[in-house]
């Protein structure tokens, strides 16, 4: 039985074609067909042309005008609310958030059209005629005109919180094949991600996934091989060329795959997400500030009931005693006590160069054994939380010394879960856990503080977000009153640092060699971690710190 093919919408005289195509109509191409018109599903594909030109119903809009080729019109969509996203070397998918059916009526973004060009020079050029009209169009919606009749386009909500500076840097460096292959060759990050889809295929098999911030388009690759119906690969950055060249390198999976260069703040997808992944994690779980576009990501296009992996993160605290790192950074500045380098006396900078240096965090991988208590940790539910609860995090701080010893600052590292219906996986960074490329952070205070075995640590870190797509740090750590007297409360020492978690110390890879520090005789002091379910916390890793007091010789017994 043969199929009905739709009505004409707005059919016109050959005057008023004529008219259209000498007045207003700038550029098109013909004969393309379409694949899947989204409303239309049980049509067959048809024979049109493409257009795109000036509304000429008054309202003076840059249109995409579809025609069948006897020239009755098929479909007008408004570039303002329009989005092109390229699937195929020749296929293209244009998607419309409130597109004019051509009788007046308005219809959602699920209207969306898969046509196909007759050459990939063809469908470039088409392309890229789409985006500079986009682009130069003259519309209320898009902001003030300028002096040269060019527009000011509409900021998005990443546009707005983030310099564009900022952007351009962040973008251009995750655009690189070098920087993805450091990320890939993370055997603890790529294998975890492997093994989380993998174990729970039931959550991928026949769903739709949106893979936001795709970068190589692995995790995207993943989800296909778990069964995914269909995966939406959504990468800002140069990067998703190399991932359409991935995808189609592997036909098998990548024909169930589309890469959409944009930000995950910007484009539009014709249906809702199953399943959300991502890898949004950044030095100390929150630098990048991708998390913000993850939880956009989920208010935007996850369905209900819909996955996300991770789901839950977990920044885990403890305070440090660590003498050789202090010196180092400490002796950092000793060039700034010069009082005759070419007859100059350099000392009026020491103290500003000494605060500078204590303002970094040391980005490495330290032997556990350096922490002083059992750690702390803040969640972050990725299902749950606002995007505005990740602007201002304020962690309070508590600990009890387990050794008499100098704190020197706070340590810090994160874990995420991946909360299958199959399995539970978590992929940790703490330390004595195999070394990721996020390694471990330290905030190193100016002023360390002095403890002793049972005293109560106390203080505050404060992440501000800002605008260079980061966050400030503050840091307060004190020590309570130990001892006789200690009931009555009061803080005996403290010291705060502000640190720049976007500038950090990068030292080493791998964790150093533990010494022995100058501590209270073992005999005072108290193991790290009487039970070693202390460290675990609704099923996550287990890392159990050595008794600081035990040197090499002891562990090699």
């Amino acid at each position: 039985m043969d199929r009905p093919r739709p009505p004409p919408l707005s059919p016109k005289s050959k005057e008023a074609r004529e008219r259209d195509m000498r007045e207003n109509i700038w550029w098109g191409v013909r004969d393309l067909t379409f694949l899947y018109p989204a409303d239309l599903a049980d049509v067959p594909p048809v024979v049109a042309n493409a257009l795109i030109g000036r509304d000429t119903d008054g309202s003076g809009h840059t249109i995409l005008k579809f025609l069948y080729t006897d020239h009755t019109t098929y479909c007008d969509i408004d570039l303002v609310n329009s989005q092109l996203f390229r699937l195929d070397e020749n296929v293209l998918l244009c998607v419309s958030q409130d597109a004019n059916d051509g009788c007046g009526e308005k219809k959602s973004y699920s209207t969306a059209f898969t046509f196909e060009l007759r050459s990939e020079d063809e469908c470039t050029r088409f392309y890229k005629k789409f985006q500079h009209f986009k682009r130069t169009m003259t519309d209320e919606k898009a902001g003030k005109p300028l002096e040269n009749g060019s527009v000011n386009p509409p900021k998005s909500k990443f546009d707005n919180k983030i310099e564009a500076s900022s952007a351009k840097m962040y973008f251009h460096y995750y655009g690189q094949l070098l920087h993805q292959q450091n990320m890939l060759q993370d055997y603890v990050r790529t294998g975890t991600y492997y093994a989380a889809v993998m174990e729970n295929r039931a959550d991928f098999e026949g769903r739709v996934v949106v893979d936001v911030g795709a970068g190589s388009g692995i995790l995207s690759l993943f989800a296909a091989q778990a069964g995914a119906k269909h995966v939406y690969a959504v990468e800002a950055s140069e990067m998703a060329e190399y991932a359409r060249k991935l995808v189609c390198g592997n036909p098998s999976l990548g024909q169930r795959i589309t890469v959409i260069k944009g930000k995950i703040e910007e484009v539009e997808l014709p249906e809702k997400a199953d399943v959300l992944i991502s890898e949004p994690m950044g030095t100390l779980l929150v630098n990048e500030r991708m998390l913000e576009s993850y939880v956009i990501a989920r208010d935007r296009f996850l369905g209900p009931n819909g996955k996300m992996f991770p789901s839950l993160g977990r920044i885990h605290m403890a305070p440090f005693s660590d003498e050789y790192l202090y010196v180092e950074i400490a002796n950092k500045a000793l060039f700034w006590q010069q009082q005759n380098y070419y007859s100059v006396d350099l000392t009026p900078l020491y103290n500003s160069a000494f605060q500078g240096y204590f303002s970094q965090p040391v980005v490495d991988a330290f032997d556990p054994r350096v922490l002083v208590s059992p750690p702390i940790s803040h969640k972050l539910d990725f299902t749950r939380m606002k995007e505005e609860d990740l602007y201002d995090i304020d962690i309070p701080l508590n600990f009890v010394a387990s050794v008499g010893t100098r704190v020197h600052g706070l340590a810090c590292w994160f874990d995420v879960l991946f909360g299958g219906s199959s399995v539970q996986r978590w992929l940790t960074t703490a330390p004595g856990a195999p070394t990721t490329h996020w390694y471990q952070l330290r905030c190193v205070l100016a002023q360390p503080l002095y403890v002793m075995a049972g005293q109560e640590i106390t203080g505050r870190l404060h992440l501000v977000a800002h605008s260079a797509q980061s966050y400030s740090i503050n840091l307060t750590l004190s020590a309570k009153m130990w001892g006789v007297g200690a009931e009555q409360g009061g803080i005996l020492q403290t010291s705060s640092g502000k640190l720049e978690l976007k500038e950090p110390y990068y030292r080493l890879s791998q964790p150093q060699p533990y010494m022995v520090q100058d501590q209270q005789p073992p005999q005072q002091a108290t193991p790290l971690f009487e039970n070693p379910s202390q460290m675990q916390d609704e099923g996550g890793p287990i890392v159990v710190p050595v008794d600081p007091n035990r040197n090499s010789a002891d562990l090699e017994q």
